[in-house]
């Protein structure tokens, strides 16, 4: 079992983290590249060109390689670490997870509202529950996931998960099967590694309910 609770396959391609050694599925890492004038860049979309240096989406593991110097061994030569790389990954997979989530609401995966969210739950349609993290928690409370690994997640402020609909705020938002469900799933995860849990821009949480 890797790292989001989902099984490896033999297609799922593996890199071996820079902070800590380990070998886990890229979609558990964050990829980062060495631009032309010798800084270090977050690649969260995997495209960017040269050699890539692939970190664990734990804020301690990234934290780890940028006190160590860890880029420049990976990068095999001097690099420049900015001092807001963190935030710079955190602002791109925030980015990620709000542009997925609306996509899926284009398609008719996503849905948005305390009694449209209950009715998908009560019908078994969702796969993920989205709650915004600064929600009150006696709202929150009162749905339950939908149940399996990564179904719910309280990652995104009530104005970010609002940007994905549309909306100035929202605090309760599903989303139901599919392979763009999915793939947000594992976005939601990575920033749920990096985001601060506290202190922070927001508060990351990712349930994992049985």
């Amino acid at each position: 079992m890797s790292r989001g609770g989902k099984d490896k396959t033999r297609g799922d391609p593996e890199r071996r983290c820079l902070a800590t050694g380990e070998v886990q599925p890229k979609r558990g890492l964050i990829r980062l590249a060495v631009s032309p004038d010798g800084v270090v860049v977050p690649d969260v979309l995997g495209k960017l060109p040269g050699r890539g240096m692939w970190v664990s989406a734990e804020r301690t593991a990234l934290e780890t390689a940028m006190k160590k110097g860890l880029f420049a061994r990976g990068a095999k030569k001097p690099v420049k670490v900015p001092d807001d790389l963190l935030d710079q990954i955190e602002a791109l997979l925030t980015r990620r997870l709000i542009d997925g989530i609306s996509m899926a609401r284009k398609a008719g995966l996503a849905i948005a509202g305390f009694e449209k969210v209950k009715d998908w739950l009560g019908k078994d349609q969702a796969r993920i529950l989205f709650q915004a993290s600064d929600g009150s928690e006696r709202g929150k409370s009162k749905l339950h996931p939908p149940g399996g690994r990564g179904s719910f997640f309280e990652v995104l402020t009530a104005s970010e998960l609002g940007l994905s609909f549309g909306r100035e705020r929202v605090i309760h938002a599903a989303l139901g099967r599919g392979g763009l469900t999915e793939r947000i799933r594992e976005d939601a995860i990575r920033l749920s590694g990096v985001r601060e849990s506290d202190g922070g821009s927001a508060t990351g949480k990712v349930k994992k309910t049985t």
